[in-house]
């Protein structure tokens, strides 16, 4: 039985085409330097046939997360898709325009809504939605509103949590990851970065955060924004920790937010993320099936392009949610029989009717991998065999394993032959090995930049290929500086206290603070709040509350302050009244993260 889909169904092609309005005449988007961060006309070899270096089911998929310019979706509701790696949509309202999930950077954003505008008149932005705690969806906000506009913000409760403590707390390892994921830094060709399966790759402008002033806090809660009545479904745990579905019930409109989009999405990103639930994920798609399938005639969602009928969006949904909870449900199954993730991985097959539909392909997250996060969910790290449990870190385990196997010049050819038998998976987990054990060996790092050529050319996953591709890069010397920063000053402005405190928590070097002793409070004179800072045993922790023992330093000052003290490790103009040199001693045992540390090398 072929479980394929078909290539001569051109559906895809026809729904992401269709309602085409015009596309931007600027095709390069750049910052106020001039440096350019998106560039429309950058996956133009898209247009011709697939060739040898790329995966075809990728390549179709790359064809359509390419297509860009201002689309109808329905009578009132435009997306503007291809502007980065997310979509923005705009709901226009009895007296403007409600703008939905304002990509991730300020100028894409900006671009997106001139090329509205420039169709669609030039309407006031009325209101904005969050559908989820994701920088691409936030990202560009101040892109649409303008300075001092007081327009109403809409997002899913817990919203504002999530989406700094992803920013800020792991932001550093995630963002170098990210290059790895999206392939953002690599040529776009066809030798090079395709695209990321969910889109074409991340824009890499200004990052923008404008709190929330309106919390949907439970499902069915009903709101008139501008004379548009939503209805909106709260799916916290899915795609992100923080996210909603809503319905333009009027217009017979279903968002699905990033919940269900044209692919297989990730239970666990490759950049890094909590482990999300695909067991409550494909509970809220059966919840929104029959909440508001029956009465919609399109669904749309930020990523990817929309499906018309009623009939044809309810079997979509049946279809991903059906995909989410195989996934789960078979892991969980075959993990209870004693089979370890990476076993269940190898063994795991999908049913010939969900593979038959291009939607279900694994272009962003990918069964393998999801597997595994499944398995990574409930029950850990730790596989169960002891062999694994106190296991030699990556670079003694290396020089181990390659004297084992006779020196690197005896494990060379082999590894050239297994590579040229098509056994390239075990030829990169060999030649790992040699480039761990010495970094300097040039003969090695090529070999196995070319096999991660091979893996990440041959690969249906686009942040798959994205990262054996920047891997083969990196082997080869050419690593680019990390220029992703989603710590941007919107983002650390709407931190609270609590979580900036957080944030500095993370970065005391424990092994130099454990005989350092030190209190200091922190009178916030904006907030109207005390906190007493406490460093002991390498722990900073923080409360409102104490004994009523002096501090070493009082410090009198607003958030603004405190943020740019963190930055300049300068008082200033501070009330300080104690002893100065607590501050100074606590700043002095921060870490400073590393933003370029490296992947492929020890």
């Amino acid at each position: 039985m072929d479980a394929q889909p078909s290539p001569e169904d051109r559906t895809d092609f026809e729904n992401a085409g269709k309602g085409f309005a015009g596309t931007a005449s600027q095709t390069k988007i750049r910052d106020a330097s001039g440096r350019v961060v998106w560039d429309l006309d950058a996956y133009a070899f898209l247009d011709a046939d697939c060739p040898g270096t790329a995966n075809p089911s990728l390549w179709r998929q790359s064809q359509l997360t390419a297509m860009h310019g201002l689309f109808q979706v329905a009578d009132g509701i435009y997306q503007v898709r291809g502007f980065d790696l997310s979509n923005i949509s705009f709901v226009e309202g009895d007296t403007g325009v409600i703008v939905v999930d304002p990509l991730l950077s300020v100028e894409c954003a900006e671009a997106a809504m001139a090329l509205y505008r420039e169709h669609r008149g030039d309407r006031p932005v009325t209101a904005v939605v969050y559908s989820h705690s994701h920088a691409d969806h936030f990202g560009g906000v101040r892109g649409v509103v303008p300075d001092g506009a007081d327009v109403p913000i809409i997002a899913p409760a817990g919203f504002l949590e999530h989406a700094v403590a992803e920013n800020v707390y792991a932001g550093t390892a995630m963002n170098r990851r990210s290059i790895f994921m999206y392939g953002a830094m690599l040529p776009k060709d066809a030798t090079g970065q395709i695209g990321a399966g969910l889109g074409p790759t991340t824009s890499t402008g200004t990052v923008s955060l404008i709190e929330p002033t309106l919390s949907i806090t439970e499902t069915g809660q009903e709101e008139v924004v501008d004379g548009v009545r939503i209805v909106f479904q709260l799916t916290p745990g899915t795609e992100a920790p923080a996210e909603m579905n809503f319905c333009f019930p009027d217009r017979r409109a279903l968002c699905m937010a990033e919940n269900a989009t044209h692919n297989l999405h990730n239970i666990l990103t490759l950049r890094g993320a909590l482990v999300r639930d695909p067991r409550v994920w494909a509970r809220y798609l059966t919840e929104a099936i029959e909440m508001f399938a029956a009465g919609s005639d399109v669904l749309f969602a930020s990523h990817h392009w929309p499906t018309w009928g009623t009939r044809e969006l309810t079997a979509f949904l049946s279809e991903q949610r059906d995909l989410y909870a195989y996934i789960h449900d078979q892991t969980l199954r075959m993990m209870n029989q004693g089979h370890t993730g990476a076993e269940i991985a190898e063994m795991m097959r999908m049913p010939p009717a969900l593979e038959r539909a291009w939607h279900t392909h694994g272009y962003y997250g990918s069964v393998s991998h999801n597997v595994k996060a499944v398995y990574q969910r409930y029950m850990g790290w730790f596989d169960g065999n002891p062999a694994h449990l106190w296991e030699l870190p990556p670079e003694e385990s290396a020089r181990k394993h390659v004297e084992f196997m006779g020196g690197a010049q005896s494990i060379l050819p082999k590894a050239e032959a297994a590579f040229r038998a098509g056994e390239t998976r075990w030829a990169a987990q060999v030649l790992n090995y040699v480039v761990f054990a010495d970094p300097g060996d040039r003969e090695a790092r090529e070999l196995l930049a070319r096999v991660y050529d091979e893996l990440g050319q041959g690969s249906e996953n686009g942040t798959w290929r994205n990262f054996y591709l920047q891997g083969a890069a990196e082997l080869r010397g050419h690593k680019p500086a990390n220029t992703l920063d989603s710590s941007s000053p919107d983002v650390l402005m709407a931190l609270s206290v609590e979580q900036i405190v957080d944030s500095l928590a993370i970065r005391v070097d424990g092994p130099r603070a454990w005989e350092t002793r030190l209190t200091i409070d922190c009178n916030f004179t904006d907030l109207k709040e005390e906190v007493r800072l406490s460093l002991a045993n390498g722990v900073l922790t923080q409360s409102r509350a104490h004994d009523g023992t002096p501090p070493d330093l009082t410090l009198t000052l607003t958030k603004p302050q405190l943020l740019q003290l963190v930055a300049t490790r300068d008082l200033g103009d501070i009330q300080a009244d104690g002893d100065r040199r607590a501050i100074t001693t606590l700043i002095g045992l921060l870490d400073t993260p590393d933003r370029d540390f490296d992947i492929v090398t020890p």
